[in-house]
């Protein structure tokens, strides 16, 4: 406890450093100069709204260099640096934007949000700089993760996860074999200058599969003037006995000509749980992006690249090399194998290569309407070891390149000033490789070619000062034909020779050779309001529509998975998903005080669970079986986020999100379902004292006591004789309630340069706890204390 107390008051020491102090006003208006009265600006962490004619001001702005984002509802956004040595006006004129069609979208901090463009902004994200997306997006209430142990880490919205959730990298849609629970998105959290959540199907620009909802990743604005900025993060943390550090510099020109270069590097040993070491657990990251753009009067394009690269272990205790052991695991709770630290990183382990290249352009018309067209290409190499011996041990078991070209053309205009719409048409080409001849291994997912194309169009009506009406419509076409072994015995086993005999093209020893072909047509809706019962009070309401066709997984899935240490089923039988969500948003924000609160219901036909029934005996060990298959199922839960700043420099921020997932079919809950959650923040602020921001939150998980029960007797050979034994593979693990410390404080370094240092303690307590979300839990704790020291510079 000293040395926490010695760097508390590190950070806080130097309160007494003081600086200059000016004032940024100005008033913002439209292109007929007309005030845009309620206007957000936001000022570094300084945050107003114009007043009736247009005005604002903000004091208290001390020297260097300073962003600002301007937002009007049906304006451009703008984004610029400024540079803060003295007091600075800015007359600003917004140029007229459709918004995007949108449902529920929730962000951090309400008192500064407006529900039609929530976000999570950079200065959050930057706290993030050594972990994922996933764990980032769980600032928002109604997101928590879906975990592989410590470092493979996804977003799940509303209870749903996977390939129903989407997600936009820089407005391209992420194709990198999403649909393993196991695989997490292949991106770096530091490329993202904000990033926002729609919850349901009202993404339908980007697609109608979105059941569970849309994360869209936009990175930093680079203002249209003669500027250059940088930033550069450097994070060291005790659980894992590693780092990162991620650095990026952006150049504008006032001819509208701009470009970025930003990259990133982590290096993690062994992470640890509290009582011992997470064996076989460390991950490296080399990440790399690149931008060259033009924003001219009328057009505009830009160029797009990035790379991402990791290696990431899988728990060695996950993977078993005897049933009892295996069962042992699950049954005890204790790891069976357990090592001192290393920065080595064996079999069993991932290494994932991630390519994104999009060409993207843009003009305006004379009636200000806009058409952007953009090519987009992907290339994901992954590979999966397993526990292999002799020559074989240091090949993969699982090699995929999965390549995927994508068209988009998007048109927006204004009908009238209170009619808005966008329209669009898109398309993609898709081609998986299963690289059989390197691996010597059974292709988990086969060879496929896969073509997309859709269509969509939304609209907004303002219907009067305080209604607004929003609609859409989206057309999917999917078609997918596969080439896949399967063996006679398996083919047999699950009914094919019955149902799938027409499929078969060839044979070869034991193995049919099958040619599985998948036309799909999807229609996907969504109709929203928003009312403004007053200027602090808000009413928000959706109903939406979204099909999904089973992904590559859900149907060919015939094999060991090795980055789980399980054995998958996929079934060629399963339908597409249609769901049908309802939801609804009441928010309040004034001085000091604001909440949300959001309940809505899901209910969807042909659900894809994925549940254990077994274990098997393979010569390559004993693995648990789980197999896919299809139910009628109903979600509904609610969100909740306030804020309450009820002192002058101390905030409380508190969300919870409770969702109730049932199997209709057979009339029970349904799997892997988040338990209740709250997290609550405690805040002290002292802008004064060198930006001086200390917090304590308390982030407490409920037992899930709602579970299928998936249990299941098997027999192991006990002195020689077969005993029944129950592996209990089902029942949660316990509730749990951390404690996190996190604080900071920023100097001015240079004339225009801003170091901010921060020091955080992630479970404070050194708590023993396993999350019933992390598919590790059978075999080990999560993790243990963690001290982490991060440096931002901003220059």
């Amino acid at each position: 406890m000293r040395y926490i107390l010695f760097f508390v008051f590190l950070l806080a020491g130097n309160q007494t450093l003081v600086y200059s102090q000016h004032t940024v006003s100005g008033k913002i208006t439209n292109e007929k100069k007309q005030p845009l009265a309620g206007s957000h600006i936001h000022a570094g962490t300084f945050f107003a709204n114009a007043a009736a004619d247009g005005s604002f001001s903000i004091s208290g702005i001390p020297n260097g260099n300073l962003a600002v984002t301007i937002e009007y509802l049906g304006y451009k956004t703008l984004d610029t640096v400024i540079a803060v040595q003295k007091d600075v006006v800015l007359d600003i004129s917004l140029k007229p934007e459709v918004s995007q069609l949108s449902e529920v979208v929730l962000k951090k901090t309400l008192s500064e949000k407006n529900a039609s463009t929530q976000e999570i902004k950079a200065n959050v994200l930057e706290n993030y700089s050594s972990e994922s997306l996933g764990d980032a997006l769980k600032e928002i209430s109604g997101v928590s993760s879906l975990k592989t142990g410590s470092t493979i880490v996804k977003p799940i919205i509303n209870g749903l996860h996977s390939s129903r959730v989407l997600i936009v990298n820089n407005n391209v849609r992420l194709e990198d074999q999403q649909w393993g629970t196991e695989h997490a998105p292949n991106m770096d959290v530091n490329t993202a200058g904000k990033i926002s959540v729609i919850k349901g199907a009202s993404g339908l620009q980007y697609g109608g599969d979105a059941i569970g909802g849309t994360v869209i990743i936009e990175p930093a604005h680079i203002p249209v003037k003669d500027t250059i900025f940088g930033k550069t993060i450097i994070n060291g943390a005790s659980n894992g006995r590693g780092g990162s550090i991620s650095s990026s510099l952006s150049k504008g020109y006032e001819n509208g000509w701009n470009w970025n270069l930003q990259g990133t590097f982590k290096y993690f040993g062994d992470f640890e749980a509290p009582d011992y070491v997470l064996s076989n657990t460390g991950n490296r990251e080399r990440n790399l992006s690149a931008s060259l753009g033009y924003k001219g009067e009328n057009h505009g394009y830009s160029f797009f690249y990035s790379y991402f690269n990791a290696e990431i272990g899988i728990l060695r205790a996950s993977h078993i090399s005897g049933i009892s052991d295996l069962i042992r695991a699950i049954n005890s709770g204790q790891p069976q194998v357990i090592r001192d630290f290393t920065y080595d990183i064996n079999a069993p382990k991932q290494e994932l290569q991630h390519h994104l290249g999009k060409i993207n352009y843009y003009t305006y018309f004379s009636d200000a309407s806009k058409l952007s067209l953009q090519y987009a290409f992907q290339f994901n190499n992954r590979l999966e070891f397993d526990l292999r011996r002799g020559d074989d041990r240091n090949k993969a078991s699982v090699d995929l390149d999965l390549m995927t070209h994508s068209f988009n053309a998007d048109y927006e205009a204004n009908f009238s000033d209170k009619m808005k719409y966008k329209a669009g048409i898109s398309g993609a080409y898709q081609n998986n490789a299963a690289n059989t001849g390197a691996t010597e291994v059974r292709a988990l997912i086969p060879n496929y070619n896969k073509f997309d194309a859709g269509l969509y169009a939304i609209a907004s009506y303002q219907a009067n000062e305080k209604l607004v009406l929003e609609t859409g419509f989206r057309y999917d076409f999917s078609h997918i034909d596969a080439k896949k072994y399967y063996l006679k015995s398996r083919w047999t086993e699950r009914g094919y020779d019955r149902d799938f005999s027409d499929i078969i093209i060839g044979e070869e020893g034991q193995q049919w050779y099958t040619n599985p072909v998948f036309t799909y047509h999807n229609f996907s809706g969504s109709l929203g309001a928003k009312y403004e019962i007053n200027d602090k009070l808000h009413w928000f309401a959706n109903i939406g529509v979204a099909s999904r066709n089973p992904n590559p997984a859900e149907l060919f899935s015939d094999g060991l998975h090795h980055a789980t240490g399980q054995i998958e089923l996929g079934d060629l039988r399963l339908q597409r998903e249609v769901a049908l969500k309802m939801s609804t948003a009441l928010n309040y924000a004034a001085e000091g005080f604001a909440f949300e609160i959001n309940p809505y219901f899901n209910t969807v036909s042909d659900f894809k669970i994925l549940v254990p029934t077994t274990i098997i005996l393979s010569n390559r060990g004993p693995f648990p079986v789980w197999e896919y298959r299809q139910v009628d199922a109903r979600m509904f839960g609610i969100d909740l986020t306030a804020d309450y700043d009820f002192a002058k420099n101390l905030n409380w921020h508190s969300t919870a999100a409770f969702v109730y997932g049932e199997d209709a079919t057979n009339d029970r809950p349904l799997i892997d379902m988040p338990p209740l959650n709250l997290n609550n923040t405690l805040s002290f602020k002292k802008e004064n004292w060198n930006h001086l921001v200390l917090a304590l939150k308390n982030e407490t998980v409920f037992t899930q006591q709602r579970y299928p029960n998936n249990d299941f007797y098997i027999d192991v050979t006990d002195s020689g004789e077969p005993v029944s034994t129950l592996v209990q593979i089902s029942k949660p693990p316990k509730g749990y309630s951390l404690l996190h410390f996190s604080s900071e404080m920023s100097f001015d370094v240079l004339k225009k340069s801003k170091m901010t240092l921060g020091f955080n303690i992630q479970n404070l307590l050194n708590t023993n706890y396993r999350d019933y979300l992390n598919r590790t839990r059978f075999y080990a704790d999560d993790l243990g204390r963690n001290f982490r020291i991060q440096l931002k510079l901003n220059y």
